[in-house]
């Protein structure tokens, strides 16, 4: 293969670490930062990220020849956003070369060559914004780099915590997109000061803890299989010999697990977390549990003087592993305000929802809503096959209509390719069922719905599909 020659100003598409291959631009590197030894790289600053690396030469591809098959194969929302901005980027550079042809303002002012910057806004520079509260649009070439606001409502409100943009021009005679801040690699989030650890490296912890070392955590990770934690201590975080060491040696420490037991476990157990617990150490629970079991674990946390919050997370590995992530938030407010920049690092958006125990109950209805559907969805699909209808027929009405959703598109097109790689385990989502029935039963509120739906993932779990993704669900209909 021919060596390909780039030089500053060049896109290309650039591969980092275990990361798919990303839009960039070969930039200059900052005055002080040294090229590694012995390497043959490039400075690439990423589109739509903010982030900036050296890239070896052979990780490195010109964008406009592979970009046909890079989008062929990466389909999520983040990567379709940097290439929007690379498509934005291209149209204002356009643009600026047919004004200096002399196609600009007739009375001859300067067309502006600024580039954008992000800057973190203030209470006066909401004003900026159509809407302190919408998202911000796909089409905008920062949309990964907005900031954390938060409002000042009482405690007992639900209150979101989202992450908002600001873009301004800065004068400068260059189009090249530099290097933000040096705070973080991220330069829209400062990173806390406190040391976080991180419990749990699953298919959501594994995408949590990536994004906090990626925004600048000093981040200690523990596993129950060891072997999880190598690529993590190689991306920059320390290894922690038990939970007990974990929790005694943080600040904040978060964890992420399968079920109540293991919850309880990691916390109770031999070397487990309240053996390193003291006053003014701080726990969060992220994982998926009932209301009674945040009760328990909220308890034995603050009897030793420890801080106690619950934080579990909607999504998926892939909304893990972007970012974007919603995280329902209970307990002490204090410990929430103190991890405004790890919820910024994972996720999009965050509420707090008031006492311990809240946002168990409210994920797990949004769980129990999620697994229904997906059920009801596989119905319909096979449903569509025994009455002699195409499957992809009725996918595509489906994905035209009011039900239409990337959820839906993406789970049907799996079904149909076959694919069950896990992106939320199928075994999981039949806990969620099971406690939210359970706490309906407690509620004396009835959940005929999520039974019917609890009775065909218990099918589909006989049918050795635990491991695979919810959409495997589909496979207890045909059996």
């Amino acid at each position: 293969m021919a060596t390909v020659h780039l030089r500053i100003g060049d896109l290309v598409w650039g591969k980092l670490g275990r990361y798919p291959p990303w839009p960039g631009k070969v930039v200059s590197p900052p005055k002080d930062l040294k090229k590694p030894r012995g390497k043959k790289c490039h400075f690439v600053k990423f589109f739509g990220t903010e982030d900036h690396a050296w890239i070896k030469v052979e990780q490195l591809k010109p964008y406009h020849a592979h970009k046909e098959d890079m989008i062929k194969i990466n389909k999520g929302k983040r990567f379709q956003q940097a290439v929007d901005a690379v498509e934005d980027f291209l149209k204002k550079a356009k643009g600026k070369e047919q004004n200096s042809d002399g196609k600009g303002d007739s009375k001859g002012k300067k067309s502006s060559n600024k580039p954008l910057k992000i800057l973190e806004e203030d209470d006066e520079d909401l004003s900026a914004l159509k809407d302190p509260s919408e998202k911000p649009v796909k089409d905008d070439p920062h949309f990964h780099h907005f900031l954390l606001s938060q409002s000042e409502k009482p405690a007992s409100s639900m209150e979101p915590i989202s992450k908002r943009l600001k873009i301004i021009e800065e004068d400068s005679g260059s189009t090249s997109i530099q290097a933000a801040d040096s705070t973080a690699i991220n330069g829209s989030i400062t990173p806390t000061d406190k040391r976080i650890g991180f419990l749990g490296l699953g298919l959501m912890g594994s995408g949590i803890v990536s994004n906090l070392l990626k925004m600048g955590h000093v981040v200690t990770v523990w596993n129950r299989t060891a072997e999880k934690c190598d690529l993590f201590v190689q991306e920059g975080a320390r290894l922690g010999r038990t939970p007990a060491e974990v929790a005694s040696t943080c600040d904040i420490t978060f964890s992420c697990v399968s079920d109540p037991k293991a919850a309880r476990d990691l916390v109770l157990g031999a070397s487990g977390v309240l053996q390193g617990i003291r006053p003014g150490k701080c726990y969060v629970e992220m994982s998926t549990v009932d209301p009674e079991t945040i009760t328990e674990l909220s308890k034995v946390i603050t009897s030793r003087g420890g801080r106690f919050l619950e934080a579990p997370v909607a999504g998926s590995q892939q909304l893990s592993n972007d970012g974007m992530l919603v995280i329902l938030a209970a307990g002490d407010r204090t410990v929430y305000e103190d991890c405004s920049s790890c919820f910024q690092a994972m996720g999009k958006t965050s509420f707090f929802l008031g006492e311990a125990g809240n946002a168990a109950r409210m994920m797990l209805i949004l769980n129990m809503v999620q697994g229904s559907f997906m059920a009801t969805i596989a119905e319909g699909l096979t449903l569509a096959q025994a009455t002699g209808q195409s499957q992809q027929t009725f996918l595509d009405i489906l994905c035209q209509g009011q039900m239409a959703s990337t959820f839906v598109d993406q789970k049907c097109q799996n079904i149909l390719q076959g694919n069950f790689k896990p992106d939320y385990y199928l075994k999981h989502i039949q806990k969620d069922l099971r406690l939210a029935i359970s706490m309906g039963d407690m509620a004396n509120h009835p959940t005929p719905m999520a039974a019917a739906a609890n009775e065909v993932y218990k099918r589909a779990k006989a049918l050795d599909q635990s491991d695979n993704d919810i959409s495997a669900v589909y496979r207890a209909y045909i059996h």
